[in-house]
C-alpha cells in the first residue's frame, strides 16, 4: 500500500477512535421512572374528589402533594391533600389528609393522627415552609372554604395556628407560595384565589339535549383577588394584598411561582389564570407589585386570547442567566414556554412541547435535572378536568399520559417513550412534587391523581452521572433561602441556578438543591449568593453526597446524608 494511503487509513482510524471516545464520554445515562406500588411503599391512601351528579366545580381541580422532611432526620416524608366537608359535600365517612413518615428503606408509615395534620376542610393544595425560623418545616393547606396553617412543634406533632397567624383566607384558595418579597429574612405567603363560588352559585351546564350535566367552565364565574400575607415575625401575618397591589388584579388563579425575572434581587410572581389573562407581578420594592403580564407577552396566547392556565414553573433553561417561564393549559390551547428576552419581554417558544401537548390538559409540572447533566429538564402531569369529555369528543381523553422532556441546550426533546413503562399509562393527574426520597442523588416524582391513589415514581439512572446535593441553612436570609443564586463550575464550564419557590400545581418540593455534574469526577467550586447579599465560595468539595451549607460559614462539618 502506498505511503499516502497508509497515512490516510491511520488518520481515519484515529478520527474514528476519537469519535468513539468522545461519544463514550458524553453518552447520557438511560434514565427511567419506575412506579413504586402501594404494596412496597405502604402508601395506601386514596384521594376522594367528592364526585357527584351535580358536578360542583371543586370536585375536578384537586389536589396537591408535598415532599418535606418534617422531623429533620434527613429523609423526605410525604403529605397528601384530600377533600372533606363543605357546603355541597358531606362525606359518608371522615376524610383525612395524610402524612407519611419515610422509614429510610423505601417504605412509609402513616403518622397523620399522631401528627395532627388530618385537615377536615375541602383541601386543595399544600406548601411546606419554616415560617417562624425555628428549623422545622411547617405546613400551609389551602382549601375550598378555609385554609389551615400547621405549626411544626418539633416533636412529631403539629398545632393548628391559623387563627393566631391570621391566614385563614376564606373563600376558594388554590396554590400557596412561601417566599420573602421584602428581603427582611422572613418567609411571607402568597395565596392564589380561584373563582367566587358556593353551592347556591352552582350553574346548570348540560349538553344540547339537556340530558347530561357537565362541569361548567370557570369563565362563567367571577374572579377573586389573591392574597399576600406579610410575616410580622411574631407568629402573626398582616394581609397586605391591597397595599401591595396584588388585590388590584382579581383572577381565577391556580399555579404560582416566585422567581426573579429581571435580575434585580427582588422576587416576582408568575400566576396562571383559568380563562383569564395570566399575571406577572413585578416586585417594585417598598412592598409594591406591578402586574405587567400583557406588556411582557405572558398574559394571552399569540392569537390574543386568554387560556386556561393551570400549572406553572420557572427556570433558566438555556443557561443565559435569565429566568424563563412555563405554563400548562387545557387541550387545544397549547402549553407555553416563555423565553426571557432580558427586557421584561418574553417570546413563546414551545418547540416539541407544543406538538406533544396539543390535545392534553396540563396541571403539575416541574423543571428539574432528571439526569444530572446540569441542565433543567421538564416533567408534565396531565388529565382533562371533565370526566365526561370522551362523550363529547373523540380526540381528548379524561385520563392522559405523563410526559418527559430532556433539555438539549436551547430546546426540549420528548423522551417519554424511553423514560419508563409508566409513560404508557394514563392518569387523572393534578399535583406534582419532586424530591429525592431515597437519598440516592437523583430526583424522584410524587403525583396526586383526582379521585384516585397517588403515584410515587423512583428515578432510576439519574445518579449514573455525578452530583452534589446542598441543603442551604440561612442565618440572615429567609429560612428557605428563596432567591439564592447557586453557581457551580465543572471542568471550566460554569452553571447557575436561582432558588425559586412554588411552581407546579398546588404542590411543594424537596428544599434541597441537587447540582448535576455529568461525568465529571470533580467540582471546581460552588458559590452561593444569599438573598442577604452574603457570598460563600466553596472549594475542595466531595461529590455524590449531600452537604449542609451555612450562610456566612460555609460547609458544615458533617454531611446531611450519605447516599445508600
Amino acid at each position: 500500500m502506498p505511503t499516502y494511503y497508509r497515512h490516510l487509513v491511520l488518520v481515519l482510524l484515529l478520527v474514528l477512535k476519537l469519535c468513539f471516545i468522545t461519544s463514550a464520554q458524553t453518552s447520557k445515562p438511560n434514565v427511567t421512572f419506575e412506579e413504586v406500588p402501594a404494596s412496597k411503599s405502604g402508601i395506601t391512601w386514596t384521594h376522594n374528589n367528592a364526585h357527584s351528579a351535580d358536578r360542583y366545580l371543586p370536585e375536578t381541580v384537586g389536589a396537591g402533594c408535598a415532599f418535606l422532611d418534617y422531623d429533620n432526620d434527613g429523609w423526605l416524608d410525604i403529605y397528601l391533600v384530600n377533600s372533606g366537608p363543605s357546603d355541597f359535600f358531606t362525606p359518608k365517612a371522615p376524610l383525612r389528609n395524610a402524612l407519611y413518615h419515610n422509614n429510610h428503606d423505601g417504605t412509609f408509615t402513616n403518622v397523620t393522627d399522631k401528627a395532627g395534620v388530618g385537615g377536615g376542610t375541602f383541601g386543595m393544595g399544600v406548601a411546606a415552609g419554616d415560617y417562624d425560623g425555628d428549623g422545622w418545616a411547617d405546613l400551609y393547606v389551602t382549601s375550598y372554604g378555609r385554609n389551615i396553617l400547621y405549626h411544626n412543634n418539633g416533636n412529631g406533632t403539629f398545632s393548628d395556628v391559623t387563627d393566631k397567624a391570621g391566614v385563614a383566607a376564606p373563600g376558594w384558595s388554590t396554590c400557596a407560595v412561601w417566599f420573602d418579597y421584602d428581603n427582611d429574612g422572613k418567609l411571607d405567603l402568597f395565596v392564589s384565589s380561584f373563582v367566587v363560588y358556593e353551592k347556591a352559585l352552582n350553574i346548570l351546564c348540560t349538553d344540547e339535549g339537556m340530558s347530561r350535566r357537565y362541569y361548567c367552565v370557570p369563565r362563567l364565574f367571577k374572579p377573586r383577588p389573591s392574597h399576600l400575607f406579610h410575616n410580622d415575625g411574631n407568629g402573626k401575618f398582616t394581609d397586605v394584598s391591597k397595599e401591595s397591589g396584588i388585590a388590584d388584579s382579581p383572577g381565577k388563579s391556580f399555579g404560582a411561582v416566585a422567581t426573579d425575572v429581571n435580575n434585580d434581587g427582588l422576587m416576582d410572581l408568575f400566576v396562571a389564570n383559568d380563562t383569564m389573562p395570566n399575571f406577572l407581578f413585578i416586585n417594585k420594592g417598598g412592598g409594591k407589585f406591578e402586574e405587567v403580564g400583557l406588556a411582557a407577552g405572558v398574559a394571552y396566547s399569540d392569537a390574543g386570547k386568554p387560556r386556561s392556565g393551570m400549572g406553572v414553573d420557572a427556570a433558566d433553561y438555556d443557561g443565559d442567566g435569565w429566568q424563563d417561564l412555563f405554563v400548562a393549559n387545557i387541550d387545544r390551547e397549547f402549553f407555553s414556554l416563555y423565553h426571557n428576552q432580558k427586557d421584561l419581554i418574553f417570546t413563546d417558544e414551545p418547540g416539541e412541547i407544543g406538538t406533544a401537548t396539543q390535545m392534553l390538559s396540563g396541571w403539575g409540572l416541574r423543571f428539574f435535572d432528571y439526569d444530572n447533566d446540569g441542565d433543567p429538564d421538564l416533567f408534565l402531569v396531565n388529565g382533562h378536568p371533565d370526566d365526561f369529555i370522551e362523550m363529547r369528543t373523540t380526540r381528548v381523553k379524561y385520563k392522559e399520559p405523563l410526559l418527559m422532556f430532556e433539555n438539549t441546550g436551547r430546546a426540549f426533546k420528548n423522551v417519554s417513550a424511553q423514560s419508563g413503562a409508566v409513560f404508557n399509562q394514563e392518569f387523572s393527574g393534578r399535583g406534582m412534587s419532586t424530591g429525592d426520597f431515597d437519598n440516592d442523588g437523583d430526583l424522584d416524582v410524587l403525583i396526586s391523581n383526582n379521585g384516585e391513589a397517588p403515584l410515587l415514581l423512583r428515578n432510576e439512572g439519574g445518579n449514573k452521572n455525578n452530583w452534589l446535593g446542598l441543603q442551604l441553612i440561612a442565618t440572615r436570609s429567609n429560612p428557605a433561602a428563596v432567591g439564592a443564586v447557586i453557581t457551580w463550575q465543572v471542568g471550566g464550564l460554569k452553571r447557575s441556578r436561582l432558588k425559586t419557590a412554588g411552581g407546579s400545581y398546588l404542590s411543594s418540593h424537596d428544599p434541597r438543591e441537587v447540582l448535576g455534574l455529568g461525568s465529571a469526577k470533580k467540582i471546581d467550586y460552588v458559590e452561593v449568593r444569599w438573598p442577604s447579599g452574603k457570598v460563600d465560595k466553596l472549594t475542595n468539595l466531595p461529590i455524590n453526597t449531600y452537604l449542609k451549607v451555612i450562610e456566612g460559614e460555609g460547609v458544615a462539618k458533617s454531611s446531611v446524608m450519605t447516599p445508600k
